[in-house]
């Protein structure tokens, strides 16, 4: 329960009768002041409806439409706004902002609603800019005119403006499913829509097998409509098990790349095409980005070419460059390739739902039933007027002069109707006709001309009932009307399918220089990566007092190491991560390099090519106990940079070591009172687990612990002098 606070007056005003303090469930706060805010945002600004439209780009295409911009000339974009005020006021820049996504020099949409001149700027960049509205020209594109067919047939519904002085349409009667033909981007309260477009022509091909065949699969229907189809072209890396979820679902990714190619005697790559979610200049930024850390070496310019052509972005390559390589190499750095989330949410009989590809296909066929028939009953309803005034005026041709006569002969101008339905038997609405027709129409020919009009308005009535009554004749008509427009407007597809397999896949290690080099781990967490090269000159390691030497090897710059920490975790890297060093250099300070927690310490190391090639991880715990654990058991899918329950967390850990397949090093066990013993690390119990405890090694009594294990014992103990001489046993023995 919420407690509305009682507000607290400044002191020099008088607080007179104390404010009431009221209690008030948050949901009923909720309910009443949040939800109808939300509802509207979702339903009146932001989630397009059946038709394909928001209610600010359908208040400003009937506006358009009202103003005569189906024909004639263009109008200067400042009249289109100013007029579109009167059903949306919100201001002239955001109704402007609609409008410039609308026209064909926006490049917004496959099918442009506007015909547009001057500068409206781009779709493909954030910073070409559109002019002000006073300064360009619009009317409404021919294709436009498939939106309002049967507007004024009373296919739709009109309501009140927000002033009540004009009526607008609640839904555009589109002859063809604009919901999936133009791109629709919206955020609302708490729901969002994002969808994309579709090839007008398979959009009606889909459309008319639904009409035949109601009961069509996703699977059938990914054959009709093949993929999304975006205005800026790219290429579709096609995944028919992730299209399939989209169409069924309404969510989804879409992957798009840009297409290019490659001029040999300038030696420079032109991008001709990009994913419609990125832009040229967020481009351009990341690959400048990727140069400047030195991430890209192949690239010595980028720039903007767009003219009058269309798009182009250049880049200019350095000598010797394999142009294919390096866009793969761009594609996974940058959003040359990029994805495209769909969310299907629609507004259906005023209700968001979330509907895949076939779902919104079928709820427009019943938008555009109900349209058609509304139209047709308009055109019906006409048709039998006219008839009736038809049959009305083929009485008087049986006797036109007694017509003539019974007009002349009235005294009274309102006794002409009621005279007129006694003489020949006809109704007022007949009589109210013949009487307006003029004197010089009043002749056989004139008459029989038009009643000749009858038998072709009885079989249009006909046809009209025909096609209202019958579901399969209905179904067929709107067939016909899909065919016809597909036949006039569509076009080729602009965004070219591809398969994934048929894409090159940018490998990281292949660009990876490839050297031998020398590394090493010190005790205190330090490692180097030093080239043998510079080992040459000098062999000598500099380390911080009370440091020493952990582990060394000679290995691959593309080789992978692993970081085992006294936290029983495991960070991995790989060697070409670290800069080159020399001997007498502290090196990386790894806990600091790969993020270790605080206070978190490195414990020893593995470098490794491979896991598969049977190398083992032994642990030598504080409590007498080891276990060895197949370099297998860190291996995984995901390229992930650390792994927890690396090694059991039972006891402290004293020692890690790496042993390679046919390799079996003594191992030195020292105790906190000096004592020791040796044992064969094949003799350690290897387990399948990585968080395995081990068997015990030593029996441990009075406090006794491992104080220390390594196999490079004889730099540490040349003589012995530093472990109590005993007996050193090569099998696991009890501490003496």
């Amino acid at each position: 329960m919420a407690k509305q606070r009682k507000k607290q007056q400044p002191s020099h005003i008088s607080s007179g009768k104390a404010a009431e303090v009221t209690n008030q469930f948050i949901t009923d706060t909720i309910v009443k002041n949040f939800m109808p805010y939300a509802m509207y945002v979702i339903r009146d600004r932001a989630i397009p409806e059946i038709d394909g439209f928001k209610p600010s780009h359908r208040k400003l295409l009937y506006t358009m439409y009202k103003m005569g911009l189906l024909t004639g000339a263009r109008t200067k974009s400042t009249n289109v706004v100013g007029s579109t005020m009167k059903l949306n006021p919100h201001g002239d820049a955001a109704i402007y902002e609609t409008l410039v996504r609308l026209t064909r020099g926006n490049e917004t949409l496959l099918h442009p609603f506007i015909d547009s001149k001057g500068s409206f700027g781009k779709q493909y960049s954030r910073d070409m800019a559109y002019a002000a509205s006073r300064y360009t020209e619009v009317k409404l594109d021919p294709f436009a005119a498939e939106l309002f067919g049967g507007i004024d047939k009373n296919a739709v519904d009109l309501i009140d403006n927000y002033d009540s002085t004009m009526l607008e349409p609640t839904l555009l009667p589109t002859s063809f499913p604009n919901i999936l033909v133009s791109p629709n981007l919206g955020i609302a309260v708490g729901l969002a829509s994002n969808i994309c477009s579709f090839n007008l022509g398979e959009v009606c091909d889909g459309a008319i097998q639904l009409l035949k065949s109601p009961n069509t699969t996703t699977e059938k229907m990914l054959d009709i409509i093949k993929a999304p189809d975006f205005a800026g072209g790219a290429l579709l890396i096609y995944d028919r098990e992730a299209m399939k979820n989209v169409y069924e679902t309404g969510r989804g990714p879409v992957k798009l790349r840009a297409r290019y190619s490659y001029d040999k005697a300038q030696n420079c790559i032109d991008v001709t095409q990009i994913p419609y979610s990125t832009s040229i200049e967020q481009i351009m930024n990341t690959i400048a980005d990727l140069i400047k850390i030195g991430k890209i070496k192949e690239i010595t310019d980028v720039r903007d070419e767009i003219d009058l052509n269309g798009f182009k972005l250049t880049i200019d390559l350095r000598r010797g460059t394999d142009p294919d390589k390096l866009m793969a190499k761009l594609f996974k750095l940058t959003s040359l390739e990029d994805n495209f989330s769909c969310n299907f949410n629609v507004l259906i009989d005023g209700s968001p739902r979330q509907v895949g590809v076939v779902e919104i296909l079928r709820e427009w066929i019943k938008f555009r039933s109900e349209c058609v028939k509304r139209e047709l009953s308009f055109e019906l309803d006409r048709c039998r007027d006219k008839l009736h005034l038809l049959l009305g005026l083929g009485q008087i041709l049986l006797d036109i002069d007694k017509a003539i006569k019974i007009i002349r002969e009235t005294e009274s101008d309102k006794d002409v109707i009621p005279n007129l339905c006694e003489g020949f038997s006809i109704d007022e609405v007949q009589a109210e006709y013949i009487a307006d027709i003029k004197l010089r129409h009043l002749n056989r020919e004139y008459i029989l001309n038009r009643i000749q009009e009858i038998e072709s308005l009885r079989s249009e009535i006909d046809r009209l009932k025909g096609i209202i009554g019958d579901e399969l004749k209905l179904r067929s008509y709107i067939s016909d009307q899909l065919k016809d427009i597909k036949k006039k407007y569509a076009v080729p597809r602009k965004t070219q399918i591809v398969y994934a397999e048929d894409i090159e896949v940018f490998d990281e290690e292949e660009e990876i220089e490839n050297y031998p080099v020398h590394v090493v781990l010190t005790r205190g967490g330090y490692f180097k990566k030093i080239t043998y090269r510079s080992l040459q000159g000098n062999d000598e390691h500099a380390l911080k007092d009370d440091d020493e030497i952990l582990s060394t090897y000679d290995t691959e710059n593309i080789a992978e190491v692993l970081f085992f920490s006294d936290r029983a975790q495991v960070y991995k890297a790989k060697i070409s991560d670290f800069d080159t060093t020399k001997a007498s250099a502290l090196g990386d300070y790894i806990p600091a390099k790969l993020g270790f927690d605080q206070s978190e310490r490195v414990s020893g190391m593995a470098v490794i090519k491979g896991y598969d090639d049977g190398d083992m991880m032994a642990f030598i715990f504080e409590n007498g106990k080891g276990v060895r654990v197949s370099m297998k058991a860190y291996e995984t899918k995901a390229n992930r940079k650390k792994l927890t329950n690396a090694y059991s967390d039972a006891s402290p850990i004293v020692g890690v070591f790496h042993i390679k397949p046919k390799e079996d090093p003594d191992i030195l066990l020292v105790t906190n009172d000096k004592r020791g013993m040796l044992i064969k690390s094949s003799l350690i119990v290897e387990k399948s687990t990585r968080s395995a405890s081990g068997v015990t090694l030593a029996s441990l009594k009075g406090g006794k612990k491992i104080a220390d294990a390594r196999t490079d014992y004889k730099k540490k103990y040349p003589k012995g002098d530093s472990v109590r001489k005993i007996k050193l046993p090569t099998t696991p023995a009890s501490m003496k």
